[in-house]
């Protein structure tokens, strides 16, 4: 089953943490000696080897020039940055609005070839109608109390991000669990224009997308966290507070197991489109 995604950030930075330690120690260094030698108090030195502070990039070198192994700087370097871009709180990422975080990543939406989504509490933001990303993202700007409400504008940044699910080059795997077809986002008229986009949707030739049936007997994975594959290089996840970015080959095939796990109690088609229908006729 997939590990917890906070758990593998910490554990990308414990790596870079142990290394930095284990050149401390190959050299017959101190705390207090490296310290000396970096600049800076001992205690920053044990807040870096215990992954309590990341070590920025000037940290490294000096640490590395301390211990004579320069060599290893770019390296670590290296490995720190891919450890800290893991794990990226919210308020850091939306501080210039939440229109700009939609749009910041148009072009690596139009650079991914193959979209995998499993999503369990939302529509997938692919399949979103401007209304319900509306509802989404205004929500979302209520929970950060956000000094401006910017949600109007990045729900058509997002209705137009999406428009690569009609650029040729691109398939589109999209799994979402049928209680989330239920969640009503909005009001009642958004969450029915939401449904009636899933049927035109769901039909396009480059979309697989597939429901979950709360009716499912015997599920060989209960409902997971949102996440998102982009090719086989990239698993995106969205928790409350941050969102964690997975690029560890062995973590990627633990969701696309999951994934695929999820996708095999999915319906399509018809059976797909009736259980959609279904939910859009409880709307009255």
């Amino acid at each position: 089953m997939p590990v917890s995604p906070s758990s593998s950030a910490q554990a990308a930075r414990e790596s870079v943490a142990l290394r930095l330690r284990d050149l401390r120690k190959g050299a017959g260094l101190t705390v207090t000696e490296l310290a000396d030698r970096c600049g800076w108090h001992h205690a920053k030195t044990s807040r870096i080897e215990n992954a309590r502070t990341a070590p920025s990039a000037r940290d490294i070198r000096l640490w590395c020039r301390a211990c004579q192994a320069d060599g290893q700087a770019d390296g670590l370097i290296a490995q720190s940055l891919n450890a800290e871009s893991m794990y990226t709180e919210w308020r850091h990422q939306i501080r210039n609005g939440l229109k700009q975080l939609q749009s910041q990543s148009l072009q690596f939406f139009r650079d991914t070839r193959l979209f995998r989504v499993y999503s369990s509490t939302l529509v997938p933001g692919l399949l979103q109608t401007e209304g319900y990303a509306a509802a989404v993202l205004g929500t979302i700007a209520d929970f950060r109390e956000l000094p401006f409400d910017d949600s109007a504008e990045a729900a058509r940044a997002r209705v137009e991000r999406s428009r690569v699910i009609h650029e040729p080059g691109h398939r589109f795997v999209l799994l979402v669990e049928e209680a989330a077809l239920y969640y009503q986002i909005g009001d009642t008229d958004a969450m029915a224009a939401q449904l009636g986009y899933l049927l035109t949707a769901g039909a396009l030739p480059s979309v697989s997308l597939g429901v979950i049936p709360m009716a499912t007997r015997e599920r060989v994975q209960w409902p997971r966290e949102t996440f998102h594959v982009y090719d086989d290089t990239l698993v995106s996840i969205e928790l409350v507070s941050a969102r964690v970015r997975i690029t560890q080959p062995s973590e990627i095939a633990l969701y696309l197991k999951a994934f695929e796990q999820l996708r095999s109690m999915a319906v399509y088609g018809a059976e797909a489109r009736a259980l959609i229908l279904k939910a859009l006729e409880a709307l009255s």
